[in-house]
Order: structure tokens, then C-alpha cells, then sequence
């Protein structure tokens, strides 16, 4: 398995490890979450508190150790340490092909994501497809939904109003269980939306 790490990552990682006070260190590294808004763990550990199920990686000079549940969706990621106005930390981009793999383009299935597709495509894109938009189910975790807008909706103005007073409401209504909805639109690189 491939993690790559920038010379900025590695610096931090040893820095914090410079200052713990225990043995040899590692760097724990597990992956939650759905593959399109993931949600990583990152953590110093004892070296031998190594799991059964962990893989080890070289990271430059200090191990890591993902989690065997993480190692498919970890494969060919880029690890940076950033800093911004706001905030600092580490940051890690995942391969695309290992989004793709770990999807399997066959999208979410079983009861609960019919129910919600089954509210998008009969009164949610309706009324967005008049924008020139649509609303799709890209995954569901336990009782999240995750969407993507595609068309007008991407990149939209309006967009956010949309998920919250539209999507939001009307799923909620229809499929109670649903416990959150997250959009995972790349709202950013939008190329038509209706409103500019």
C-alpha cells in the first residue's frame, strides 16, 4: 500500500512525536465515513500497540499504521499538514481511483435509499429540473444520505437554501428516519448554474 506523505506532514508528525514522553511512536491513521465526505482519524500511539488487523506503512521515517478497514480507501493518498488564517492541520487526499473502487459505481442500495431516490425523483427533481438541476442519491451510511447536485443546482447561489428548506424537509417528512443529509457537491468547480 501507497501514502504518501509531503515533507511538510512528515516534519509535523515528528515534531508532535518530539514531544511525547513515552517509547517509540506511531501514527494511527483509520477512515469513516462515506467514501464521498470521509472522515479521518489521525492519532500518535505506542509502536507496539499494533492491531491484527493494521497494516504498516513507511512514512519517511516513522511508521504508520492503518487501520485494516481504512487500507482500501488510504491506497494512494496524499497526506499535507496545511495552515490557513482560520485553522491548521493535517489534510488528506484520497486517490480518485480508490473513491471510484471503493463506490463500485453501483450506488447505495436497500430500503431506506429507494425511499429517499424514490422522494428525489418524484418530488424533489421535478421542481429542480425547471432550473435546469438535479438531485442525486449518491450513498447512504447507516441512517445519513449523502447528495450530489448536478446541473443549475451545481454551484448555484441558491443551493444551500435548496438542501436545507427543500431536500431536508421533504425527506425528513417522507423517510423520518434519516437522521442527516450531506451534500457533497464540488459546488466550486460548477460550470452552468442558474444562478451566476
Amino acid at each position: 500500500m501507497k501514502l504518501t506523505f509531503t515533507d511538510r506532514a512528515r516534519e509535523m508528525v515528528l515534531s508532535f512525536m518530539d514531544q511525547e514522553e513515552d517509547g517509540p511512536q506511531a501514527l494511527r491513521i483509520a477512515v469513516d465515513g462515506s467514501p464521498f465526505s470521509p472522515s479521518y482519524e489521525l492519532t500518535l500511539v505506542e509502536a507496539e500497540s499494533r492491531q491484527e488487523s493494521d497494516v504498516e506503512v513507511n512514512g519517511g521515517d516513522f511508521p504508520v499504521l492503518v487501520d485494516g478497514a481504512s487500507v482500501g480507501r488510504l491506497a494512494g493518498a496524499s497526506v499535507d499538514f496545511v495552515e490557513t488564517i482560520q485553522e491548521s492541520g493535517f489534510q488528506i487526499t484520497p486517490d480518485p481511483d480508490a473513491v471510484k473502487a471503493a463506490i463500485d459505481g453501483s450506488g447505495p442500495t436497500g430500503e431506506l435509499a429507494d425511499r429517499v431516490r424514490h422522494v428525489l425523483d418524484t418530488e424533489i427533481n421535478p421542481a429542480v429540473a425547471a432550473h435546469g438541476g438535479a438531485i442525486n442519491l449518491v450513498d447512504v451510511q447507516d441512517t445519513e444520505v449523502y447528495i450530489e447536485m448536478a446541473g443549475g443546482c451545481q454551484g448555484c447561489a441558491m443551493s444551500r437554501m435548496t438542501l436545507r428548506q427543500g431536500v431536508e424537509r421533504m425527506v425528513s417528512q417522507a423517510v423520518p428516519e434519516v437522521t442527516a443529509i450531506h451534500d457533497v457537491t464540488d459546488h466550486i468547480s460548477g460550470e452552468n448554474p442558474y444562478f451566476s
